[in-house]
């Protein structure tokens, strides 16, 4: 193929296998594979059991992502994968099957930070991010309010992050309590549908005047939602107006803080992304305070807010077209790489210096 290239998208930072194909910011075709369900009976994801299932999904899903878009292995035209965060030993299937491709196709390969792949989700479905904006990143490990200006540039200037527990991570905590199943996050959300959101009263972490106004902490609304259910023992617990309360919590923090910034820095676009823009009423209330602050908002189709190739390929496409330069040979894994730019490429380290 001529032009840009078609740009292949390797995910593997957790329980999800994903492959995904764009080019010039068109999404061609993705396929995700979940090892979810062999994780739901221990309540979280087992770090092997997902390496694992990496290692078995990885050939399949590359290939029914080409079938999708209908292209041949040759038509790939570079190669990006997801280099951190993550579970370590996931990410290091990925890394070896993107490394694998790229050599065999002798096409460039991109280190990508899997956070920045969440920003970059939506640009498949809504075109290129405004510069600047107010990204709000919501998942399972990760709350952060964020000013992104060129994503394949420039910085990501962080706001405001979480101090403790990520929105998600309480979701799935505070659902094993409730006696709900693995993933909370959704589990509370199907649950919420048929509760009271006013008939408990759960705290709004760091929303006091004199707290920081973007940073996020959820342990505590973790803990008194553990002791709303301790105190109906022996009793049948309301776990619909709970899960509503719960999630009018999280919903009414994050959008709060999240509005408050575009006004702050005279932003009028803000974009929410990650596994938890796919809650209900996270999107519900995003949508009705933008309006009111006169704000526009962008939020990814539900197949693009929980980890996916696509996402990185979206930002490996970015790279390739800003001329941004492929990894190194000896491109490794940082399982808990901060967010500071969208490429990720951490040298490996000396045998001596692993061994050590």
């Amino acid at each position: 193929m001529r032009g840009t290239p078609v740009v292949l998208g390797i995910e593997s930072s957790c329980d999800e296998t994903g492959a995904g194909l764009v080019r010039d910011g068109r999404l061609l075709g993705h396929a995700v594979a979940s090892s979810m369900d062999e994780h739901a009976r221990f309540g979280g994801v087992v770090p092997e059991i997902a390496a694992r299932a990496h290692v078995h999904a990885f050939t399949p899903v590359v290939h029914r992502a080409l079938a999708e878009a209908g292209l041949r292995m040759s038509d790939i035209g570079a190669v990006a994968v997801t280099t951190g965060p993550g579970l370590s030993g996931a990410l290091q299937v990925g890394l070896a099957g993107a490394k694998s491709l790229a050599y065999t196709l002798d096409v460039p390969l991109y280190g990508v930070h899997h956070l920045a792949g969440h920003v970059a989700a939506d640009t498949l479905a809504h075109g290129p991010l405004p510069d600047p904006c107010v990204v709000l990143i919501v998942s399972g490990g990760h709350t952060s309010l964020l000013l992104v200006r060129d994503l394949a540039r420039d910085p990501l200037v962080h706001l405001g992050d979480t101090l403790d527990d990520a929105a998600g991570e309480c979701f799935d905590k505070v659902a094993r309590v409730f006696g709900l199943p693995y993933p909370g996050g959704p589990a509370v959300d199907r649950a919420a549908r048929g509760g009271d959101a006013r008939a408990v009263t759960f705290p709004r972490p760091l929303t006091g005047p004199r707290d920081d106004p973007y940073a996020f902490s959820f342990s505590g609304l973790k803990t008194a939602a553990a002791r709303w259910a301790e105190r109906h023992r022996g009793e049948v617990l309301p776990v619909a107006d709970g899960a509503a309360a719960l999630q009018e919590a999280i919903a009414d923090v994050l959008t709060r803080k999240a509005v408050a910034a575009c006004t702050a820095h005279g932003v009028g676009t803000l974009v929410v992304v990650g596994g938890v823009a796919a809650n209900s009423r996270v999107r519900a209330l995003a949508e009705e305070r933008c309006a009111a602050a006169g704000l526009a908002l962008r939020v990814p189709p539900l197949k693009l807010c929980t980890d996916n190739g696509a996402m990185i390929a979206a930002i490996g496409d970015l790279l390739a077209r800003s001329g941004a330069e492929p990894a190194p040979l000896d491109v490794s894994i940082d399982p808990s790489a901060p967010l500071e730019y969208a490429a990720l490429h951490p040298a490996a380290r000396p045998l001596a210096a692993r061994t050590a």
